[in-house]
């Protein structure tokens, strides 16, 4: 005698069963994702990092706060030596806020023209330096939230100007080099520099996140190389899952 035939499952009940199993699958890669670093192997980084670069500094040229914050600006999408070549002219004219906020705009604009963007990046830059003089007495704001009112002022750039003009540690920098470094080194998984920063806030000691910055910075232009990394030099690659 042939056994009955179970009913076949309903569709409905399928598509139950499907959304439970993606549900399982995305909750296990979630758990993946925002599983921290080891410690250990963070602290090795750091310790390598140390050791490689002690003396690791901001490439952009500066005197004061003020230079650094419009070298800061002027970066975006810009080579750190380019804008070095152009603050050099820039600041024998305008080496302080009152005076490029009295510069015409369009002197400034031709002396920043060939960092990209000139015309944004002089409003910008005169903006900031007329908030300033007008509402911080001519000098550059030390506290996070001010600098993030001045025009063309972003964390990145804030972070740079706080804990390179003032040695205080609010933030990580996140720049090209940092996104993609800590990425290759599984210290992050997000794309967005915001995102990123708050992963290495949680995982980098505070003492670390101003050397950090630098320091990966440096070995990003000299060993891993976006092109053609040699990881074979790096002193990161013990520690690092994306190293050949």
């Amino acid at each position: 005698m042939t056994p009955p035939r179970r009913p076949a499952a309903s569709a409905s009940r399928k598509k139950r069963t499907r959304t439970r199993t993606s549900a399982s699958k995305t909750r296990g890669r979630s758990r993946i994702r925002k599983a921290r670093p080891d410690p250990e192997r963070v602290k090795a980084i750091l310790q390598a990092l140390d050791r490689e670069y002690p003396q690791a500094a901001c490439s952009l040229r500066h005197k004061n706060p003020f230079q650094l914050l419009i070298a800061t600006i002027l970066s975006a999408q810009c080579t750190d030596e380019r804008v070095n070549i152009v603050t050099r002219e820039l600041f024998k004219v305008a080496p302080t806020p009152k005076k490029l906020a009295a510069l015409p705009r369009e002197k400034v604009e031709d002396l920043i023209r060939s960092t990209g963007f000139f015309r944004n990046k002089a409003r910008s830059i005169q903006e900031a330096a007329r908030m300033i003089v007008e509402e911080y007495g001519g000098r550059v704001p030390d506290e996070m939230e001010d600098l993030l009112r001045l025009p063309g002022v972003a964390r990145k750039t804030a972070n740079v100007v706080l804990g390179t003009a003032y040695g205080k540690a609010e933030g990580i920098v996140v720049d090209t080099h940092v996104k993609r470094i800590a990425r290759l080194l599984g210290l992050t998984h997000h794309t967005d520099p915001n995102k990123i920063e708050q992963d290495l806030m949680r995982i980098i000691p505070r003492d670390h996140w101003i050397s950090f910055t630098h320091q990966i910075i440096e070995h990003g232009r000299k060993v891993c190389i976006a092109r053609r990394p040699r990881c074979a030099e790096c002193v990161l690659a013990p520690h690092c899952p994306s190293a050949s």
